[in-house]
């Protein structure tokens, strides 16, 4: 894993670089584009501040990245210098970050995780369908009950049923007898196909599935299945803080990833990313999008060239290196608050390499919740665990306190 850092003048320079190629809605004859640039009546872009704002600059421009740039053929024209970015984004993400072999992977930067999830249960739903002649109700969707809720979204979407796995309460690991259990009634009931997704750190706790068991099971069976991974959490802290992670394109098993800019790379919101394997985009082409030059394979459809410019900026801002000590003193800092919790004989739930520390809901008064914001697991009755993640602007100061306030609420 290895990418450059770059300036704050070499970001800029590349970026007004692939403005020039883009079409500039002030000097161009431009008639058919169903678009232009911000509202200048809020959106001015003489604003002195805009020369040393990469991202602002981009966002007033209004690029548009419909489409797929990564596929081999020709996208909208008019935006192909941001375009060119979003591929470089792409590329960065899944060679270096994920593993994958060159240009072996497409992708494209969607409005978020959920989107990306059920990019990918659209993309092998209809993967099974036209290649193995699957019916829509031989098709299900399999998750553990940890799994975020774009899951049984997607399923309810595409009119596919969903297999949801149970976990242990403690180890939050999926549990073997149920896998077998409900995979093997699943089948009993005419499934035939699964899309199987794991979570490369869940949003409650930051636990991660135990892939090599969980497909194992799927492949030792013959079962045809196809793998999704739900990093929009873990995807850009877990390939920083374990070496040793299955969770790469170096696991064949592996078709796709979510990832999520929005999180750990603090990121705008509209700043999921979804990764594909060559092959498998075409899926999800939308033959009627004919005016859109290059077609359409995304659900989103229109999207904004300056979210995919961010995720970019920051990635070069801090290079692999940088993000690599950010991560790691982000996991150790969680590591730090979990040994004092641990000293007060807390239950709670933590993965080593997450930056996310689940504490069971007895130890938590409402009050204590309230102050520091926790999030509970429910809202809708007692909760079971609290969460505390450990990001950027949560400093030790502030740790120290919750651990003063929480040793008072517990005598």
């Amino acid at each position: 894993m290895y990418w450059e850092k770059l300036s704050h003048d070499e970001i800029t320079a590349h970026i007004d670089s692939a403005l020039e190629q883009n079409m500039n809605y002030k000097t161009k004859k431009i008639l058919g584009v169903p678009a232009s640039y911000l509202d200048e009546e809020q959106f001015y872009d003489d604003a002195p501040f805009l020369e040393d704002s990469p991202f602002m600059k981009t966002l007033i421009a209004n690029p548009n990245h419909i489409g797929c740039h990564t596929l081999n053929e020709d996208s909208e024209p008019f935006f192909k210098g941001t375009q060119k970015i979003e591929i470089e984004l792409i590329k960065l993400c899944a060679e270096e970050i994920l593993g994958g072999d060159k240009d072996a992977q497409d992708g494209y930067v969607a409005s978020g995780g959920t989107e990306a999830n059920i990019q990918a249960q659209w993309i092998y739903r209809n993967y099974f369908i036209k290649e193995c002649g699957a019916k829509m109700d031989e098709i299900a969707v399999v998750y553990s009950e940890d799994s975020h809720y774009s899951m049984p979204k997607g399923a309810n979407i595409l009119n596919i049923p969903s297999v949801v796995l149970k976990v242990d309460d403690d180890s939050r690991m999926i549990l073997q007898s149920d896998l077998e259990q409900k995979i093997s009634g699943a089948k009993q009931n005419g499934i035939k196909y699964f899309i199987l997704i794991m979570n490369m750190s869940t949003t409650m706790f930051g636990s991660v599935d135990d892939i090599i068991r969980i497909s194992d099971y799927f492949e030792e069976n013959e079962i045809n299945y196809k793998l999704h991974v739900d990093g929009a959490f873990g995807g850009f802290i877990y390939p920083f803080t374990n070496e040793e992670s299955s969770y790469t394109f170096k696991n064949n098993r592996i078709s796709s990833f979510t990832l999520d800019g929005h999180k750990m790379l603090q990121t705008p919101y509209g700043t999921g990313i979804f990764i594909i394997r060559k092959g498998f985009m075409e899926y999800a082409l939308t033959e009627e999008a004919s005016y859109v030059q290059g077609k359409d394979y995304t659900m989103c459809g229109s999207r904004s060239g300056a979210n995919a410019i961010s995720i970019w900026m920051i990635l070069k801002t801090h290079g692999s290196d940088g993000l690599k000590v950010k991560m790691r003193n982000l996991s150790d800092k969680a590591k730090s608050l979990c040994k004092k919790l641990k000293k007060l004989e807390i239950e709670l739930y933590h993965n080593s390499h997450i930056n996310i520390i689940a504490i069971r809901g007895k130890y938590i008064s409402p009050q204590l919740a309230k102050k520091y914001a926790l999030v509970p697991d429910t809202h809708n009755s007692n909760p079971n665990w609290y969460k505390i993640v450990i990001m950027d602007h949560v400093k030790q100061g502030v740790l120290d306190n919750f651990m003063i306030d929480l040793k008072s609420s517990l005598q």
